[in-house]
């Protein structure tokens, strides 16, 4: 199984250079945010998969503009082919606007789905906008990190951690793959292609 990850960046090849067979054996497509909704609408039209995504801090348009034929999964654990995804959209609260969440905020968020999350017998996949608070993350406030994360990880052990955010153009030299435990960790910047076994 191929899954399809983007976040912050439309992908120049996936949209602008488009060509007929680029999306040819993607089997799912997550987003984790900050993503034009015409683009996302356009490779759910062109995938003809299942795209799935959260918000992230910069997409305010989205309530008026959503993006077409795309499931947002905020606040939900849902399944796809077996998988069981859940996602947490946001970044941390840095000037009150829109998707922005304190560390208290973003931690009661995940209370309240914690139920459905044993009900499910855990999860597979973390689809968030913002990363771990102290991997993945950066120095300033704006790009920082949620520490309630570390308790879903630590308690149910998720394959994966798909996340956006920091973009790896910043110069922060954050790598595009970091483990905890037994998860790994992927930062989802503009593209990147997992293959599920």
């Amino acid at each position: 199984m191929k899954v399809l990850l983007l976040s912050d960046v439309e992908s120049k090849y996936l949209w602008d250079y488009y060509q007929p067979g680029r999306l040819d054996g993607i089997d799912l497509i997550l987003s984790c945010g900050d993503l034009d909704a015409d683009y996302l609408t356009f490779l759910v039209t062109m995938g003809r998969v299942p795209l799935l995504y959260v918000r992230g801090n910069h997409d305010r348009r989205y309530d008026k503009h959503p993006p077409e034929g795309c499931d947002c999964i905020e606040d939900k654990l849902v399944k796809v082919n077996g998988l069981r995804i859940l996602g947490l959209g946001g970044s941390i609260r840095y000037n009150g606007g829109p998707n922005q969440y304190t560390e208290r905020q973003m931690a009661r968020r995940l209370m309240r789905i914690w139920p459905r999350i044993i009900w499910a017998g855990g999860v597979d996949i973390v689809l968030t906008h913002a990363p771990l608070h102290g991997l993945g993350d950066a120095e300033d406030l704006p790009h920082r990190g949620f520490n309630c994360f570390y308790k879903l990880l630590d308690q149910f052990h998720p394959r994966y951690f798909i996340h956006g955010h920091v973009h790896m153009n910043y110069g922060y030299n954050i790598p595009r793959l970091q483990s905890y435990g037994d998860t790994t960790i992927i930062n989802a910047y503009e593209k990147h292609v997992l293959e599920l076994n």
